[in-house]
């Protein structure tokens, strides 16, 4: 069975990574270049999907993000496969 939630990073444009948590990655992402995703990728676009997760639920997905979110640059680098 498929998950319905997943954890993913983009690359902002100015190199910059963000991460959030979506059920539809692919649309999300969409959101993010029209300008109607975080405020944080609004002035930083394009962006480009760089990595995704699959996560049990949405609180898995949560606590994943937290995660992600509280590493090193280095880390998520190494996580992304650059």
């Amino acid at each position: 069975m498929s998950s319905d939630w997943y954890v993913y990073i983009v690359r902002c444009s100015d190199q910059s990574l963000y991460t959030g948590i979506a059920r539809d990655v692919e649309a999300r992402v969409l959101q993010h270049n029209a300008g109607d995703g975080a405020r944080y990728t609004r002035s930083r676009l394009p962006v480009e999907l760089v990595y995704r997760e699959e996560a049990d639920d949405r609180s898995a997905a949560l606590k994943r993000e937290y995660a992600i979110k509280r590493m090193r640059p280095a880390d998520k680098r190494r996580l992304i496969g650059r």
